[in-house]
């Protein structure tokens, strides 16, 4: 193509684009923000579904029935019983792994393991109180079949006396199970 004057228009160079060009309008150097937005919401959705799917669902599910404390004679604590009822909510068995017993009461946290059901008569024989509020003994490493319920007592001890044992603010039962996240069983007041 020629100009007015019969000179040929100059070849374009790439490296001398003008700047006119080259900052151009926003609206066309950004893509329209509707799919963006909409490309956005679908991800957040997606997102949202599998983080409920996907979410740590309960093992197992209880209730603490009874909790009873007694001195140990010639000492500075208590042992305490506390039965338990609770059940396999999961379509695969349980494997008990452990039960930790807390306590906060006189603005402390105390917390200890469950002790062998092995050694209830050795208990029974010391603090004699303690036999009428229990129940079997739970026993580590049972199992637990899906749905199936149980019920049980653990002894636990603790550096209170019974007044403030039965004085607490609250109690909270853990029960491990293997390859499981924990499950916590919470009583408050007394």
């Amino acid at each position: 193509m020629t100009s007015p004057n019969n000179f040929p228009e100059p070849e374009p160079d790439a490296g001398h684009v003008p700047l006119t060009e080259e900052l151009d309008s926003f609206k066309h150097t950004m893509p329209n923000a509707v799919p963006v937005v909409a490309a956005m919401l679908l991800v957040a959705i997606v997102l949202g579904i599998l983080a409920f799917v996907l979410r740590a669902k309960p093992v197992a599910v209880g209730s603490i029935d009874e909790a009873f404390a007694a001195a140990v004679p010639n000492q500075n604590n208590a042992l305490a019983v506390v039965t338990l009822n609770f059940q396999n909510v999961t379509e695969k068995p349980l494997r008990l792994i452990n039960v930790n017993v807390a306590v906060h009461a006189k603005g402390s946290d105390f917390s200890d393991d469950f002790a062998s059901a092995s050694d209830f008569p050795r208990f029974f024989q010391a603090v004699p109180e303690l036999e009428q509020h229990a129940r079997p003994g739970l026993v580590r490493d049972s199992k637990l079949a899906p749905m199936e319920k149980a019920q049980g007592s653990v002894i636990v001890a603790f550096p209170l006396t019974p007044e403030e044992f039965n004085a607490r603010d609250s109690l909270t039962v853990t029960l491990r199970f293997a390859d499981h996240p924990p499950v916590k069983i919470t009583s408050k007041k007394g």
